[in-house]
């Protein structure tokens, strides 16, 4: 809320996607203004009339939002940005240099010129040398909003769980089965979350008071839950959960893993892909976790899954 008592209005990029639409739902139920950023707002709002009669709607597709000057008309009136939109597989110009890189630096160098706060949703565990080309282009976005001078916040969420989800369902699904194929080098932790806290803690991030003085890394939200589990304890977590018996675990050599990912980014059969499996190798929990900060509550725990405000079947990328 600013100073004269009134809530922002907020463009929410990719606000129908996993993530987005709970923000969504956060900011609506905080009293915000919401508008949503879509490749296809009118097909949007046929499908979703409930939905359009409570926020509006702009097209946006990023990878031709390149240049700062073709972001300013979608930033007409409004106060706050949340970018929602990854892509996890290239797809024609939807290019992750594109997606994740080159259209969030033009979008923070539009807010700068607008005077308007810019929330980027990123990802943990990025690191210079990593060689997926998702990674890179993850953290050459994070490179550009921190160099633009603009009002930017950056959030790095762990591994999201939550209905709707390509990937918690892909886990779920998995998780179900008796036998358990694992790479042997996915040695890291995870620190999953529920999407829906993600989506109260973007909500309440888009309401934080302007702090100009606020440091670089103040600007950095780190968000998790409160229990880090390898990729074979989150497993068996969820089998848990539907009271199945422990399953049966085969280490699936390095190499081998390695080159089963290159074959899923090529057939697309499923979420697993190379940036996931060098995801694997690397601790993915928050090294200061700021979601109990930003929901002043614990986080949800990781149970059967909660509908979704705005259902909707959409894939990996947000719309």
């Amino acid at each position: 809320m600013d100073d004269g008592g009134r809530f922002p209005r907020v463009l929410v990029l990719g606000g129908t996607g996993f993530i987005g639409r709970h923000a969504v739902a956060s900011l609506l139920e905080s009293g915000c203004e919401v508008v949503i950023g879509s490749r296809h707002p009118s097909r949007i709002a046929r499908r979703l009339p409930g939905l359009a009669a409570r926020c509006g709607f702009r097209h946006a597709r990023l990878e031709r939002l390149l240049e700062p000057a073709t972001w300013l008309p979608l930033l007409d009136g409004i106060d706050v940005v949340l970018n929602c939109v990854g892509i996890l597989r290239q797809r024609g110009r939807e290019t992750y240099r594109r997606v994740h890189h080159l259209a969030p630096a033009a979008l923070a160098a539009a807010c700068r010129l607008a005077g308007v706060r810019l929330v980027h949703v990123s990802a943990l565990a990025l690191r210079v040398g990593a060689r997926s080309r998702f990674l890179r282009s993850k953290l050459a976005g994070e490179e550009a909003l921190r160099a633009s001078g603009a009002d930017w916040r950056i959030v790095r969420p762990s591994l999201l769980d939550g209905d709707g989800g390509y990937g918690a369902k892909w886990l779920r699904r998995v998780a179900r089965w008796p036998v358990h194929l694992l790479p042997a080098d996915a040695t890291g932790r995870i620190a999953a979350l529920h999407v829906a806290d993600l989506g109260d803690a973007l909500a309440r991030i888009a309401l934080l008071p302007a702090d100009p003085a606020a440091s670089a890394d103040a600007r950095i939200y780190e968000l998790g839950g409160l229990d880090c589990h390898t990729l074979a304890g989150y497993l068996v977590l969820l089998r848990q959960q539907c009271g199945a018996s422990p399953p049966l675990r085969l280490r699936v050599p390095s190499l081998l893993a390695r080159l089963g990912s290159h074959l899923l980014d090529v057939l697309h059969l499923t979420p697993f892909s190379f940036g996931h499996w060098e995801l694997l190798r690397e601790d993915n929990c928050p090294r200061v976790n700021r979601l109990p900060e930003l929901l002043g509550r614990a986080p949800r725990p990781l149970g059967p899954l909660a509908a979704s405000p705005f259902p909707l079947a959409l894939g990996p990328a947000s719309a």
